[in-house]
């Protein structure tokens, strides 16, 4: 596989995961480098990245899917780890 083709995002943005991004322009800027990078089918051409952000704790999720049926091969955060955030700031509410 030749990486060189790969489309190349222009700019970095770093994250806060603390802070929900209110910058529709970081937003729209991730939607278009997640649509080229599955694109590329660099993960295979059975797999999708998919960038999310947690209902709850307001964290980004970066999740692995199965094309087709949606199947979630692999994800970060993993699931546990956003249930022990969320119960540990439900807690501090107490």
């Amino acid at each position: 596989m030749d990486i060189s083709t790969v489309p190349r995002v222009a700019a970095y943005t770093p994250v806060d995961p603390a802070k929900p991004s209110g910058s529709v322009e970081t937003m729209r800027a991730t939607v278009a480098a997640v649509r080229a990078l599955n694109k590329t089918e660099m993960m295979g051409s059975d797999r999708e990245l998919q960038f999310t952000r947690d209902a709850v704790t307001k964290r980004p999720v970066i999740r692995i899917l199965r094309r087709g049926t949606g199947e979630v091969l692999d994800q970060m955060p993993p699931e546990q780890v956003l249930e022990i955030l969320t119960n540990l700031t439900s807690q501090g509410k107490e």
